[in-house]
């Protein structure tokens, strides 16, 4: 045993010196870290290593003076090893410290779609559940389930809630109407005509934007906002200049998201704008006919101009 020892700490001193050389010529050679660096490498073969080394041969030399050939190997394999073993353990660790902090991110996201939600819901909003979607529900309620899902997924909570909000506006439109004329008349086909074309458009919208979320869903703004912080001055031009191009991809989604978001805006005001004039239609049919003609022109002119919202954003 005692021999074995006296050879490895041979082995290990021999196999220092080269190890020493190739981390300073390159630094990701000789130590784990991330990001390497020379100090690092001065540090654990100038300093640690010579220690462990005297260390090991002092207690040796309570078995007398007799290295070992296996324990020389051993010594010389040492480093090498435990560069590979210490790797693999830190991309471990990274790995479960992303995982963790994906599990911290989806938590804190449930809770903030949570409370988005139950505020909207206290204001008489009607939450559309994408996993389980109204057994009624058309293809415009469909494709609404299915975008805010995407965006759920995307992790955009906020943007999520449009969903909701095209959901509540279209269904208590075609209600109003609904209340407001028969089924069996020209005025009722147009109006939900009408509404369904508007709804239609911010869902197109809507599903832009989901693209848009979903495209920069990948990018960690905050990792990469850290660490420009803690690292700018260090990193490699290159390395930096990569960096700011990621947040500035995320600063330019954000801002066609914004733009798509005022398109929906204003698709939402023409719903609201057409509930009210149709709720506000009473028993005399003259000023129902003249308070719906106008509703119905003021959506129709919102329609014709949907296409130049689009070209816009």
């Amino acid at each position: 045993m005692f021999g074995f020892l006296q050879g490895f700490a041979y082995g290990l001193f021999i196999s220092c010196m080269p190890w020493f050389i190739a981390g300073m010529i390159n630094p990701g050679w000789a130590v784990p870290n991330d990001p390497p660096r020379r100090w690092q490498v001065f540090l654990r073969y100038g300093f640690i290593i010579p220690f462990i080394v005297v260390l090991t041969w002092v207690t040796s030399l309570w078995g007398g003076f007799e290295p070992s050939l296996l324990g020389w190997l051993a010594g010389l394999a040492a480093v090498p090893t435990e560069l590979f073993v210490e790797r693999r353990w830190r991309r471990w660790r990274e790995r479960q410290a992303d995982l963790l902090r994906e599990q911290a991110l989806d938590r804190a996201l449930a809770r903030e779609r949570a409370r988005l939600e139950q505020q909207e819901r206290e204001s008489g909003l009607r939450v559309l559940d994408p996993a389980r979607p109204p057994t009624n529900a058309d293809d415009i309620v469909l494709a609404l389930a299915e975008t805010k899902q995407r965006l759920l997924d995307a992790r955009r909570p906020d943007m999520a809630m449009a969903a909701d909000r095209i959901y509540s506006r279209y269904g208590h439109v075609r209600d109003v109407i609904g209340s407001k004329f028969d089924r069996r008349e020209m005025t009722y086909e147009r109006a939900t005509g009408l509404v369904s074309e508007v709804c239609r458009s911010a869902l197109d919208t809507l599903q832009a934007m989901a693209s848009l979320a979903h495209g920069v869903a990948g990018i960690d703004a905050d990792f990469v906002k850290r660490r420009l912080q803690r690292e700018g001055d260090r990193l490699p031009a290159p390395e930096r200049e990569a960096l700011q191009r990621r947040l500035q991809l995320v600063d330019d989604t954000e801002a066609k998201m914004r733009t798509l978001g005022a398109s929906i805006e204003a698709a939402l005001t023409a719903l609201d704008d057409t509930a009210v004039a149709v709720s506000a239609v009473e028993t005399a049919r003259s000023q129902a006919a003249v308070d719906a003609d106008q509703a119905l022109q003021d959506l129709r002119r919102f329609v014709e101009r949907t296409p130049s919202y689009s070209r816009s954003s």
